[in-house]
């Protein structure tokens, strides 16, 4: 556990605030700014230790968000526990390579990782998914759950972007049912990362905790605008991907001046 100053502190919180704002804004993709934020805002520079701690807090912060929308019927349960278990057993797999692998190296991976996101996003923020029906609806979803297990294993991302369009595909789910059905993966696959990092003391639960208190303030703040911007809401959907971008080149900046 390291020591944080009480500013420290309060920015731990404000970062759950806009990753938990972006999440209940625009529906998928906030957990990706969990971790440059805590690394170059909060200034927490140990990677392995950030990844760990942002994966508990985002898992916690996805099973906080699926109750509301396993109260409204939103979620299959079916598809939602196959898929997830195959990502539980991808995730541990990809925690255990990711943290192995140099801090630095991790991040730049990271940050490519981030240009996909952004890319991924702008393709897809008019049009959903297409569902395919070409493989059995089982064996499709332990495939698409273990692939997606092993990205958020190794990177400590809930994966939600990810997640959605692969149950989309795989469980032939419309958008709402795999959004909703896609948070008990996000909130099993952050929490089996967090564990494998725990092990060898790479969570810091006082951080995580923070983070935690400030994603739920953010995700109903996020939701309630969501409702309120109506359509404007695909511009602040082209805006984050902007905001996305930006990051990961900084990121890039940074981690790769450290090997010039």
């Amino acid at each position: 556990m390291i020591t944080l100053t009480f500013s420290q502190d309060i920015d731990c919180i404000l970062a759950g605030v806009i990753v938990g704002f972006s999440l209940g804004l625009i529906g998928g993709g906030g957990s990706i700014l969990a971790v440059p934020l805590l690394l170059y805002w909060v200034g927490v520079h140990d990677p392995h230790l950030v990844i760990g701690t942002t994966a508990l807090a985002v898992g916690i912060n996805a099973f906080i968000n699926l109750i509301p929308h396993a109260r409204a019927g939103n979620v299959r349960w079916a598809v939602a526990i196959h898929f997830t278990i195959a990502g539980v057993i991808g995730a541990f797999a990809g925690a255990e390579l990711g943290k192995v692998i140099n801090g630095k190296y991790l991040l730049i991976l990271f940050a490519l990782l981030m240009f996909w996101i952004a890319v991924s996003m702008y393709q897809t923020r008019e049009n959903q998914p297409v569902v395919h029906r070409t493989c059995k609806r089982h064996a499709c979803v332990y495939f698409y759950g273990g692939g997606t297990g092993i990205l958020s294993g190794f990177f400590g991302i809930g994966g939600g972007f990810l997640i959605v369009p692969a149950l989309m595909r795989s469980g032939r789910l419309p958008i709402l049912n795999a959004v909703a059905s896609s948070l008990l993966a996000v909130g099993a696959l952050g929490t089996a990362t967090a564990i494998s990092y725990s092990l060898e003391g790479l969570v810091d639960w006082r951080i995580a905790a923070e983070y935690i208190a400030g994603g739920i303030l953010g995700g109903w703040l996020g939701a309630f605008s969501a409702n309120k911007l109506g359509q404007r809401k695909a511009a602040l959907n082209d805006i984050f991907i902007g905001v996305i971008v930006l990051v990961a080149i900084y990121m890039l900046y940074k981690e790769i001046g450290y090997f010039i």
